[in-house]
């Protein structure tokens, strides 16, 4: 089984910042591609920024400037820097591994 934990979601600010973590533990697995998605409230889920096994990375256009995805191969984890945040980036945050498996989701509340 392989299993998929985000942390470092919150309530911030208005122009703040944010890291999100996703650590990936099992049994049996391989890190590929890793991405970030999210989902606004009422909203469908939108693929957020990915990154490849190689360190190539691609961001929505929405956060591009101001989120930065990044991993750590040896510690199983993939990490999403989001800095300048605003209201409308308040969302879930997913993570998803290899684009089949998913963690829970981190709430991220961007509010004053």
């Amino acid at each position: 089984q392989v299993q998929l934990a985000e942390s470092g979601g919150g309530l911030v600010q208005p122009g703040g910042s944010l890291r999100l973590s996703c650590a990936v533990s099992g049994n049996r697995f391989s890190m590929n591609v890793m991405g970030w998605y999210r989902r606004p409230p009422g909203k469908e889920r939108e693929l957020v920024a990915v990154i490849s096994s190689g360190g190539r990375d691609n961001v929505a256009s929405s956060v591009k400037g101001r989120f930065t995805i990044s991993r750590n191969n040896a510690a199983n984890t993939v990490y999403l820097q989001m800095n300048s945040l605003k209201p409308e980036d308040t969302a879930v945050y997913y993570c998803n591994l290899n684009g089949r498996i998913w963690g829970q989701g981190a709430q991220v509340t961007v509010s004053s």
